[in-house]
């Protein structure tokens, strides 16, 4: 009994170690720079990080996948708030694992045309540690619902990983206004 609470903690260590392995970027990391294959308005382009953060902070968020239900309702809420983004500089952009044919589609249906989604690589998926595991530990091919805000400078300045969709874009707008304050 007398190594009981070293044990505990050792147990507790255990327990963290694999969690902090796959926990998101945090703030203060530069953001990984990309270029992406993507769509607004269901017309394709390049997505380049780097071009985006010229005109100010970037809203970059992760979805599972294009058409699921949870999915659909974030980029709705997203295109919803696109004019009080812009208020602020900001640009949305939303990545999943989807191919290009499906990501056109989904800018013009669920994202009403309003921001641009971009199919994320598994190099950009690990770059910015949203592969969405299975229980044994093995890649699902999906993403983490995580959303990142990138000041201009590039540095990842507010991060929000939730399945639940429904307080990414309240936060994340909440992050850039923060933003435009400091300003």
């Amino acid at each position: 009994m007398k190594n009981a609470p070293i044990s505990l903690l050792a147990a507790c260590l255990a327990l963290a170690i694999p969690a902090l392995a796959h926990a998101e970027l945090s703030t203060g990391t530069r953001a990984p720079q990309f270029v992406a294959k993507g769509a607004l308005g269901g017309k394709p382009f390049d997505v380049d990080l780097a071009r985006a953060l010229k005109k100010g902070p970037v809203v970059l968020y992760f979805y599972p996948k294009a058409f699921t239900q949870g999915c659909t309702l974030e980029a709705h809420a997203f295109a919803e708030a696109t004019a009080d983004f812009r208020a602020v500089g900001a640009t949305v952009i939303g990545m999943s694992a989807d191919d290009l044919p499906t990501l056109r589609r989904f800018s013009e249906e669920a994202c009403r045309d309003k921001f641009a989604v971009a199919s994320a690589t598994p190099a950009v998926i690990k770059a910015y540690d949203v592969d969405l595991a299975a229980k044994d530990g093995k890649s699902t091919g999906l993403t983490k619902r995580t959303s990142y805000v990138i000041d201009r400078s590039g540095r990842i300045v507010f991060v929000h990983s939730d399945m639940n969709y429904a307080e990414h874009v309240r936060m994340t707008l909440a992050a850039v206004q923060g933003l435009k304050r400091k300003s």
